[in-house]
C-alpha cells in the first residue's frame, strides 16, 4: 500500500461494549500494526439521548483491557481533533452551509404527517419507500419565507438520480446500489444535528482515513455515504464489511446466547489475551491450522484478504478452549489474582485475606488449576471444601461407597489420618499404598470411596492434595459422614 494506512473505530456510547464491537476494534488495530499505520478512536456521540460518558468510558476501558491501543483520538489526542462529534458541530455547519450553497443540499419542510402519507402510498403500490423530494426545487424565495416564519426543517442532501453507486469491498467485493433507491436522504435533523451518515463522511474525510473496517450490518449506509463523499468533494475510503457474528443456532449475537459485552466475560475471568486471540478467528482465517496466536504473530499475519464473507459462529467451547490455554500459562501468583475475586464474590475468601488464607488459596486454586477453564469456575471447583451439604454428585458416584470393602478402606484410612503428625501431601500419599497393601485390594478400591467419600466426585486433583487442603478435621468429618465408619 503506498499511502499510510489510517484506520478508525467510531463506536456510539450507547450501551454496554459488545463483543462485535470489540472484534471490529481489533480488525481494525491490527490493520494498522499489520502495515505500520495509524490506529484512531473516536466516539460517535450525537444520539444524545442515549450517549453517556459512563458507556464513553466503559468502551475505553474494554480497549485498554484488551490492549487494543490507539494512536490518535479520544485521551490520546492528535492533529485532527476533537474527537467527540459533538465537539465537532461547528465543523458540520461549515459543509452543510457549502452543501446548501453549491444546491447539493436543499432545506426540507414536510411534515411528519405529510411523509408518513407518502410512505404509505409507495407501501400501498408496492414501491420502496423513498422521499419523493417534493422540497428539492422550492423557488428561493419560498425557502426564505418560510424559514422566516419559523417553520421546521430538516436539511436533506441532493442525491443524483439514476445513477449506480459501485464500491469494490475488500471483503464483499464488487457491489452496486441504485440511487433512486437511496433518494434525498436527511443529513441535518430538525434540532440542528447532523445524522450519523453525515458526521461520519466528514470525519473519516478529515483525519484522512483511508480504510473503513466495519460491521456487515454498515453496508447498507455505504450508498448513502458515497453520496455525501462525492458531494462534499472528498475522496472515498477502501471499505471492507466484516461479516456478523452469530450464535450456534446461527442467529443474530444476542442475549439469549449468553453473555454480549466485554464487560460480562472480563467479569467472568476471562483473560484478554484469550479473548484477543478467539475474537481475530470470528471470521479471520490464518493460512495454516494454528489456532493459538500471540499478538506479535497476530500483528504479523492479518491481513483483510483472509477475511471471510460468511458469518461467524461464536462458539463459547472454542472460546474456553482457548481461555484454558491461556490460563495455564500463568503462574500461582496470576491463577489466584484472576481467581480471588470470585472466591470473594461466593463467600470463599475474605475481603482482604490475611497471609496463611492466602497462601491456603494459592494452593487451592493452583491444585484446582486443570478444572478451571476461565476465572468463575473456581467456585464450582472449590466447592468441594466449602459445602456443608455435602453428598455424593449422583448415583453412579454413589454406588463407589456401596462397594463391599469401602467400609473397611474408609475405617483404616481414617486411623492413619489420625495418626499422622502433620498432614500434608507428601505425608499422605503413602497411606494409599499401606492401605492397599494391609487390605488386600487394588488401588482402585482405596483411591475412589475415599475420594468419593471426601469430595462427592470421582474426578479431580491427586487425593492426596486434597486431603492436604481440607486438612484433617475436616476429612474425618467426611468420612464420618459417609455412615460407612
Amino acid at each position: 500500500m503506498s499511502q499510510e494506512v489510517r484506520v478508525r473505530f467510531a463506536p456510539s456510547p450507547t450501551g454496554p461494549f459488545h463483543i462485535g464491537g470489540a472484534r471490529s476494534a481489533l480488525f481494525n488495530y491490527l490493520v494498522a500494526k499489520h502495515t505500520g499505520g495509524t490506529f484512531v478512536v473516536r466516539v460517535e456521540d450525537t444520539d444524545q439521548k442515549r450517549s453517556t460518558r459512563e458507556s464513553e468510558e466503559n468502551i475505553k476501558n474494554a480497549l485498554k483491557w484488551l490492549g487494543i491501543n490507539w494512536d490518535e483520538g479520544i485521551d490520546v489526542g492528535g492533529p485532527n481533533g476533537p474527537y467527540r462529534q459533538m465537539e465537532r458541530l461547528d465543523l458540520y455547519k461549515k459543509y452543510t452551509e457549502q452543501l446548501l450553497a453549491e444546491g447539493k443540499a436543499y432545506y426540507c419542510f414536510c411534515t411528519t404527517e405529510e411523509l408518513e402519507a407518502e410512505k404509505q402510498e409507495q407501501l400501498a403500490k408496492g414501491e420502496t419507500p423513498v422521499y419523493s423530494g417534493k422540497c428539492r426545487d422550492l423557488p428561493k424565495e419560498t425557502v426564505q419565507q418560510y424559514l422566516k416564519e419559523g417553520r421546521p426543517y430538516v436539511i436533506r442532501v441532493a442525491t443524483p438520480k439514476d445513477q449506480t453507486i459501485a464500491i469494490d469491498d475488500l471483503v464483499r467485493g464488487h457491489v452496486e446500489f441504485d440511487s433512486n433507491k437511496v433518494g434525498d436522504f436527511v443529513i441535518v435533523k430538525s434540532d440542528g444535528i447532523p445524522v450519523y451518515n453525515y458526521c461520519v463522511v466528514m470525519d473519516d474525510a478529515l483525519m484522512h482515513i483511508t480504510h473503513v473496517i466495519r460491521a456487515e450490518e454498515h453496508l447498507s449506509n455505504t450508498p448513502r455515504q458515497v453520496v455525501l463523499y462525492h458531494a462534499l468533494g472528498f475522496p472515498v475510503p477502501q471499505f471492507a464489511h466484516v461479516s456478523l457474528i452469530l450464535g450456534k443456532d446461527k442467529k443474530k449475537m444476542s442475549k439469549r446466547h449468553g453473555a454480549t459485552s466485554v464487560q460480562q466475560y472480563k467479569d467472568m475471568g476471562y483473560l484478554p489475551d484469550a479473548i484477543v486471540n478467539f475474537l481475530a478467528l470470528l471470521g479471520w482465517t490464518p493460512d495454516s491450522d494454528q489456532e493459538i496466536f500471540s499478538r506479535e504473530e497476530l500483528i504479523q499475519q492479518f491481513t483483510l484478504d483472509r477475511v471471510a464473507k460468511n458469518p461467524a459462529v461464536f462458539d463459547i467451547e472454542k472460546l474456553n478452549w482457548i481461555n484454558f490455554h491461556y490460563m495455564k500459562q500463568l503462574d500461582a501468583d496470576q491463577l489466584y489474582a484472576v481467581c480471588l475475586p470470585h472466591l470473594q464474590k461466593a463467600g470463599y475468601a475474605s475481603e482482604t485475606p490475611a497471609e496463611t488464607e492466602m497462601q491456603w488459596l494459592k494452593d487451592m486454586c493452583w491444585a484446582m488449576r486443570e478444572h478451571v477453564q476461565y476465572g468463575a469456575q473456581i467456585v464450582d471447583a472449590a466447592k468441594i471444601f466449602f459445602a456443608d451439604d455435602f453428598k455424593p454428585e449422583n448415583e453412579e458416584t454413589a454406588a463407589v461407597l456401596k462397594e463391599e470393602t469401602a467400609p473397611a478402606v474408609l475405617k483404616m484410612f481414617s486411623e492413619e489420618l489420625a495418626a499422622l503428625d502433620a498432614v500434608t501431601a507428601d505425608t499422605v500419599q503413602p497411606l494409599f499404598k499401606k492401605i492397599q497393601k494391609g487390605l488386600k485390594v487394588k488401588g482402585k478400591f482405596v483411591y475412589m470411596p475415599i475420594r468419593v467419600a471426601v469430595t462427592g466426585v470421582m474426578h479431580g486433583p491427586d487425593l492426596n492434595v486434597i486431603v492436604a487442603l481440607m486438612g484433617r478435621h475436616k476429612v474425618q468429618e467426611r468420612l464420618q459422614q459417609s455412615g460407612l465408619i
